[in-house]
């Protein structure tokens, strides 16, 4: 499992939509992770939840974006599939 979300942002990888799973979420600070379906983990945000809700699964399946964001890439977009 990479952890791209705490290295530095480097290259931009291909802008195209990324499907993986949530594999944390804490509801009460809103901070969570998605696991990208080639094992990458991306650290997200409650407010780029796409639909809005500012909250989501554990477990769900969901396609989502790459956002560089303070020195490494996190989950944008986050919508389930």
């Amino acid at each position: 499992m990479s952890a791209a979300g705490s290295s530095s942002a480097g290259a931009a990888p291909m802008q195209r939509a990324l499907t993986g799973s949530v594999v944390r979420f804490d509801r009460e600070v809103g901070l969570g992770e998605v696991e990208a379906t080639d094992g990458t983990v991306y650290p997200f945000h409650c407010i780029v939840i796409a639909d809005g809700t500012r909250s989501i699964e554990v477990g769900a399946a969901v396609a989502f974006e790459l956002l560089p964001k303070l020195g490494r890439w996190e989950a944008a977009s986050i919508r389930p599939v």
